[in-house]
């Protein structure tokens, strides 16, 4: 990975030799720069904002054991998972996420969760 006993290159002797050593690191900023644009345009479709919220759907029975979470991206895209805790059983519903917006109709805990998210980067 890193090389610390190679020898390092020798201190430009004149005007030609610091001239050739700016055109190499013009390249490579070049490089380094589209790389860079590249990350962040690939980097937009990752999970980048998280928002949880914990509620009881059914007032007389346990406690805040249901939840829905949003994962979203750099567009405020991707999807919201809700769980719903009874006695008899644990539903998970999923819904599509496309701009802070779902085709299907959103709780209020589900747009809540949105919310939090979408306020994670200053949205």
């Amino acid at each position: 990975m890193f090389n610390f006993f190679k020898k390092q290159k020798k201190e430009p002797k004149n005007l030609k030799e610091v001239l050739n050593s700016f055109e190499e690191l013009e390249k490579n900023f070049y490089k380094i720069s589209q790389e860079l644009e590249n990350l962040k345009k690939e980097g937009k479709f990752s999970i980048q904002k998280v928002g949880i919220i914990r509620f009881n759907p059914f007032k007389e029975v346990g406690g805040n054991q249901s939840f829905s979470i949003a994962l979203l991206d750099g567009n405020d895209s991707g999807i919201v998972i809700t769980s719903l805790y009874s006695r008899e059983g644990n539903r998970v519903y999923g819904k599509p996420i496309k701009d802070g917006n779902s085709e299907h109709l959103l709780s209020r805990e589900e747009r809540e969760a949105i919310n939090r998210a979408k306020l994670q980067n200053g949205n």
